[in-house]
């Protein structure tokens, strides 16, 4: 698995004069964005962790780039001035840990050129393709079928002409070290050495092979004429592949599971791997501490996975954390409450239910009185209830839980990821959540982020279950790196990258995005004269519970139809008692799509009378 990139871009871009007398080339724009800034966009959707930027001239481009990309690294290459692409790739080499994608800023290309390279099973390998024409080009000459012999840009120099370099190739640590050794063997003769010269010079002892793809859509800009070309003819070609790969938007708002991205959905086809192998055992341990991190320190908490929903997630916490003389407060204030209590009478374990209304706040005066009687060890309730929207006050709750040393265990699964929280300051031992919600993966992985103290506690709580045993399962990834079962690869894969758009976006900037859609719907909705059944001030901003419009005319199924044909998904309320509808805004949302949805509920209304 390729985690890491390097972009050489230190470079003057002199031929391009005026345009670059500000602008390093990689910031040249095409279609209002900057080229080095789709290829950035096209390496995160690739499932590259850290691009690694060595810079030069007009550096300060990149380091302000690198704030709006959290994977980006910038290297400044002090003698960028003196030197060629190959100094630039020799001072960003310290930072390159494991096999890397080695690209130059000056380029367009179509992205399945990153998945070719990150698929082929050879250790080092050029991107080729066919005659550009460019006028620029940099020859390939192979040898033994389609391993690299020699380059140049002189034709005459090299004995056939296999395809032309893209500026695109995967390299090892091993030819990255060989061709920093040549460089510096030779650094006083060609102190502008190229970087793909070095690599040439380097096949002595490192074989690279040629990945020829003949039509491959791509250009590097080094002048006016190449800019032209770029624009007229390549990029249109590029997005209109790009497109027929693209997925049909569907935009669910229903509360889970959520609406994912393209490059989430792609990380799910990937080569078969027994998961009992190394490399992705080492793709779990990262998985469970990037998900601590969004809501703890990995240091005191430790995340804990099962193949299942977030009910199962759920099931694991109640039956595996409260012990045989515990006692386990449960507040039911909606349908997943409810499902708590389910969990704990279905396994006996003694328990009492706090009731409270389905939609208004939580008497925390008459909380804490059950507190006081002190019959309790735990404390079992959702942090959002799906149900409704409505959020419960958990720092309120828990941290006065905690006063009477009562163990909190959380449901957070659609909470997680979409709010910045910190289970620490809460006061929250256990919190469980799920792949499918607002960290925007594909439905199938339930997990459990425990504080270590408490968890450890659990060590000796009879099991009464095998498969969701929490301590079993933590205590068998602690010692072999495996779960104990089989887990669901693919959908880990897909768990990964939607992990890594979440540390782009960051938690604070996904909450904002997700209030901005709440804000659209909210306004809508009074606009449109409906009534919502909790108080603004008490929701979410992720799920709002809407009333249905009291008129015989109305048909929550022609509603969903009508939403269908436009690409919406809606959900019916739970509540048996209260007709409603609700309307989630997580997932991969954006305003523009809740906008749209609102002139679809608009027109329904229209339809039936209730809005002029």
């Amino acid at each position: 698995m390729i985690k890491q990139a390097v972009i050489v871009a230190a470079g003057f871009g002199s031929r391009l004069k005026e345009r670059t007398v500000s602008k390093p080339k990689g910031f040249l724009e095409l279609n209002g964005i900057a080229i080095v800034e789709w290829s950035v966009q096209k390496l995160l959707a690739c499932g590259i962790e850290k691009i690694i930027i060595g810079t030069g001239y007009r550096a300060e481009a990149y380091d302000e780039l690198a704030k709006k990309y959290p994977a980006i690294q910038t290297v400044f290459s002090a003698d960028y001035e003196t030197t060629g692409s190959m100094a630039t790739l020799g001072v960003c080499a310290k930072f390159v840990t494991d096999e890397f994608l080695l690209l130059e800023s000056d380029l367009i290309y179509d992205g399945i050129g990153l998945s070719v390279l990150c698929n082929d099973i050879h250790e080092n390998v050029i991107l080729a393709s066919g005659a550009t024409n460019s006028g620029d080009e940099v020859y390939l000459e192979a040898v033994n079928g389609s391993f690299l012999k020699a380059l140049s840009k002189n034709k005459a120099e090299l004995g056939s002409i296999y395809g032309e370099l893209t500026g695109i190739s995967k390299l090892s640590p091993a030819l990255l070290s060989a061709m920093r050794a040549y460089y510096e063997k030779n650094r006083a003769e060609f102190p502008k050495l190229d970087y793909e010269r070095a690599i040439m010079m380097s096949t002595d002892k490192h074989e690279v092979y040629i990945r020829k793809i003949e039509n491959y859509a791509w250009r590097e800009i080094d002048d006016e004429s190449h800019l032209e070309m770029a624009q007229s003819v390549v990029l249109p070609v590029i997005l209109e592949n790009e497109s027929l790969r693209s997925i049909r938007r569907e935009v669910l708002l229903n509360p889970g599971p959520a609406t994912t991205s393209d490059s989430v959905k792609y990380a799910q086809v990937c080569a078969d791997i027994c998961p009992r192998e190394k490399e992705f055992g080492d793709v779990m341990k990262w998985i469970c501490r990037e998900l601590t991190a969004v809501v703890a320190d990995p240091s005191g908490y430790e995340t804990v996975f099962f193949g299942g929903s977030g009910t199962a997630a759920d099931e694991v916490m109640i039956s595996s954390c409260v012990p045989e003389n515990g006692h386990i407060l449960i507040v039911d204030n909606g349908s997943y409450g409810e499902r708590l209590a389910k969990i704990a009478a279905v396994y006996k374990i003694n328990h009492t239910v706090f009731k409270s209304s389905t939609y208004e706040k939580i008497d925390i005066a008459a909380l804490e009185n059950e507190f006081k009687t002190a019959k309790y060890t735990h404390l079992g309730i959702v942090y959002h209830e799906t149900t409704t929207g409505l959020l419960n006050p958990l720092d309120v709750i828990c941290p006065l839980a905690k006063k009477y040393n009562i163990v909190t265990i959380v449901d957070a699964v659609s909470i997680y990821a979409g709010m910045p929280m910190d289970l620490s300051k809460l006061g929250i031992d256990f919190m469980a959540s799920t792949s499918n919600k607002n960290i925007q993966g594909m439905a199938g992985v339930g997990f459990v982020i425990c504080k270590k103290s408490e968890l450890e506690k659990t060590k000796n709580i009879p099991m009464r279950n095998y498969y969701l045993n929490l301590y079993d399962q933590y205590a068998h990834f602690l010692k072999t790196g495996q779960t104990r079962f089989t887990p669901p690869v693919q959908t880990l894969y897909a768990l990964r990258q939607a992990i890594l758009e979440t540390k782009q976006e960051t938690v604070e900037k996904r909450w904002q995005r997700y209030t901005e859609c709440w804000r659209i719907l909210v306004d809508a909705v009074k606009k449109f004269n409906l009534k919502m059944l909790v108080k603004e001030e008490d929701q979410s901003h992720l799920i709002t519970a809407i009333f249905e419009p009291e008129t015989p005319k109305y048909s929550f199924e022609s509603l969903h139809d009508l939403a269908r044909q436009h690409g919406f998904t809606i959900y019916p309320g739970k509540l048996g008692n209260i007709n409603t509808f609700r309307i989630a805004n997580i997932g991969d949302i954006k305003p523009c799509e809740m906008k749209r949805f609102t002139e679809v509920l608009k027109n329904y209304l229209v339809s039936i009378g209730e809005c002029v």
